[in-house]
C-alpha cells in the first residue's frame, strides 16, 4: 500500500535536503517512531523505510530510538534462557 503526504514545496530546501532525501528521512522517522512505540517489529519498520533490517537498527540512534529496549527483568530472562 502507499501513503501520500503533502508537504510545503520549500520544506526540503529549508532543511538543506533534496526532495528525495527529505522523503527518505520522513519514511525513516515514521518507521522509527512506530518501532519505538512497539507497534511494528524491526523487519517491518526496515521495509517501510526501504532498507535492510541491520541498516535500520544501526540508523535508529539518529532518531533517538534505542535498537534494544528491554527492561532489566527482560534482559535477565533472555540471558538466563540463552
Amino acid at each position: 500500500m502507499q501513503l501520500m503526504v503533502n508537504y510545503p514545496e520549500k520544506l526540503p530546501d529549508a532543511l538543506q535536503q533534496s526532495p528525495e532525501q527529505f522523503e527518505q528521512e520522513a519514511k525513516m522517522a515514521m518507521a522509527a517512531k512506530l518501532f519505538e512505540m512497539k507497534r511494528i517489529c524491526s523487519g517491518t519498520a526496515a521495509a517501510m523505510a526501504g532498507m535492510d533490517r541491520v541498516r535500520f537498527l544501526l540508523d535508529l540512534h539518529r532518531y533517538g530510538v534505542a535498537a534494544i529496549d528491554l527492561t532489566s527483568e527482560e534482559l535477565m530472562a533472555d540471558l538466563h534462557n540463552a
